[in-house]
């Protein structure tokens, strides 16, 4: 199938999901809280501290986007040989994920009261440094519940992957961007940690979705 057979509402719909899970992860401690903690350490300004958010946050999808242009390669050429099992595949891999943090999220335990402290010493490290090694951080952790999502594109053609990448780089770095903000202007950090719970119950259904969704396609 040619991206222009795939039909419009379709397309949309897988970006939209695309993007919503892609918001969701971000809201993963992971992504934020280190550029709270590093930008208090450093006493970045806003505009410095959004810059090395959205640096990193492009980084992180980069990544992602390489190692899932790994896994679609791998993926064809595996159809080659076991030719309709690509999309099963696919969608399994979707339930394993969409499982995985759905149950993670379910068995977690609370988060310790008063949660991490923000207040750090005096920066003790170059502001380029404090920089890229938030960038480094991002860009060696591709997002692993995306890449699921690009296997089950795999035969939709380059341009659906692009657009994918595009609209996981526009998600996740709102997302980690809206977390930062949320955190600087004084929200406690327990209280993001347990919407970040349910955020896992989302996620893991919303994945559970979308391989439903690729499953029924092939009927």
């Amino acid at each position: 199938m040619t991206p222009s057979d795939l039909p419009q509402p379709v397309l949309l719909s897988l970006l939209g999901f695309g993007f919503v899970t892609a918001f969701l992860h971000a809201a993963l401690p992971t992504h934020w809280l280190p550029f709270v903690l590093v930008g208090r350490a450093q006493r970045w300004s806003l505009p410095r501290l959004l810059g090395a958010v959205t640096a990193a946050g492009l980084a992180h999808i980069l990544t992602t986007a390489a190692v899932g242009g790994l896994i679609v390669a791998a993926g064809l050429a595996m159809d080659q040989w076991v030719g309709g099992l690509l999309p099963y595949l696919s969608a399994a891999l979707l339930f394993l994920f969409g499982g995985f943090y759905l149950s993670r999220a379910l068995i977690r335990r609370s988060v310790p009261a008063g949660g991490p402290a923000l207040d750090l010493a005096e920066p003790s490290v170059t502001h380029a440094a404090a920089f890229w090694g938030l960038v480094a951080m991002m860009a060696l952790s591709p997002g692993e519940v995306l890449l699921p999502i690009y296997l089950s594109q795999a035969t939709e053609g380059p341009l659906v992957l692009v657009a994918l990448t595009l609209v996981f780089a526009a998600g996740t770095v709102m997302g980690m961007a809206g977390f930062t903000l949320l955190a600087r202007a004084g929200w406690s950090v327990l209280r993001l940690e347990r919407w970040a719970r349910y955020e896992g119950v989302v996620l893991g259904l919303a994945l559970i979705l979308i391989g439903l969704l690729v499953v029924l396609r092939q009927h």
